[in-house]
């Protein structure tokens, strides 16, 4: 500021209204003001503004265990929506380990942001309870934390599962396939124990040898999709429990000619779901949503609300296309319901 206002022949505090849109200062003076700010390569600090007038940096940490999937994108998306209504930036960065999570989240406290929103990685967040003391509110999204009490916001894949199964029996299925990840994982585990629910409702039996979990590509999961419908007793249905995977059933199912035979219902939606023959059925859930209430949460414990740390659930949707709808034997012998 006291180069430009050297520059110009005019005041450090001219310079000053000028950066912060304040009056007093001539229209003529502004334009060599700003000018000069152009010739001088001027840029503010706002990291060292925001910390002089309220220890705020306006930036708001992310850690996603990857980038560049469509459930990323869109969760990033609504996150940023909010960040900006509130004048904030949102930094992300890649934690796919529970190591590099750890080192990244502890890399974006250090660098001052006013609050994190995490979508786990590891299993233990115990590290992060000092940031937490020091006020730096902290919000998990898809899966809850581990050592810490923190606030969460996820899908109700439970129930997604159970609408999923309970569609495919309704469509006179009885053998239904089911491919996702790793059990593990809080998400699979739950749209798995939904699935079971639906098949006890049902009065179907859970059949081991009818699953393959631990699927973690569309390869892997193509690869399942055959060995099940290989089988000496093959489904007549298929549930997958995430993208990868419903991309690798839609595959094999058309490689060995059953694409309008095997029915199919996916979890999560995808762009092409509808342009594949036949479109994908799927649960979908809304994850800009997620963003957008996850970064809520955080704008409000930022502002001094302080309620007991809780999971807030939002609901699935079931999305009929056509490969869902594929009628099973029992509806096609008319002894089952639709």
């Amino acid at each position: 500021m006291k180069d430009v206002a050297a520059h110009v022949g005019t005041s450090i505090k001219s310079v000053s209204r000028v950066l912060n849109g304040e009056e007093g200062v001539s229209a003529a003076t502004s334009e060599r003001i700003l000018q000069a700010m152009a010739e001088l390569g001027f840029r503010r600090n706002d990291l060292a503004r925001g910390l002089r007038q309220s220890d705020r940096t306006r930036t708001i940490g992310l850690a996603l265990p990857q980038a560049g999937t469509r459930f990323h994108d869109s969760l990033v998306h609504g996150i940023d929506e909010i960040a900006r209504e509130q004048g904030s930036l949102v930094l992300t960065a890649s934690s796919g380990t529970a190591a590099r999570e750890r080192e990244t989240l502890t890399a974006l406290c250090s660098r001052r942001v006013d609050g994190l929103i995490v979508v786990p990685s590891g299993e233990d967040h115990g590290f992060l309870r000092p940031e937490q003391q020091a006020g730096v509110p902290v919000v998990f999204v898809d899966r809850p934390p581990h050592g810490i009490a923190a606030d969460a916001v996820l899908t109700d894949h439970a129930e997604g599962a159970r609408e999923a199964t309970t569609h495919l029996i309704r469509q006179g299925h009885r053998g239904i396939g089911l491919i996702g990840d790793d059990e593990r994982i809080f998400s699979v585990a739950e749209r798995v124990s939904g699935h079971r629910d639906a098949l006890r409702a049902g009065n179907l039996p859970y059949e081991p040898e009818s699953t393959r979990l631990g699927a973690r590509t569309a390869e892997e999961a193509m690869q399942a999709c055959r060995e099940l419908l290989g089988s000496s007793r093959p489904p007549t249905a298929l549930f997958t429990l995430n993208n990868q995977c419903t991309i690798g059933a839609v595959r094999a199912l058309r490689a060995l000619g059953l694409s309008r035979k095997v029915a199919l219902v996916g979890f999560d939606d995808f762009e092409t779901a509808e342009l594949i023959d036949p479109p994908v059925t799927v649960i979908s859930h809304d994850v800009e949503e997620i963003g957008r209430t996850a970064a809520r949460l955080m704008f409000e414990r930022m502002a001094g609300h302080s309620p007991a740390p809780a999971r807030t659930t939002l609901p699935t949707k079931l999305i009929t296309r056509g490969s869902g709808e594929i009628p099973g034997p029992q509806a096609a012998a008319g002894s089952g319901p639709r």
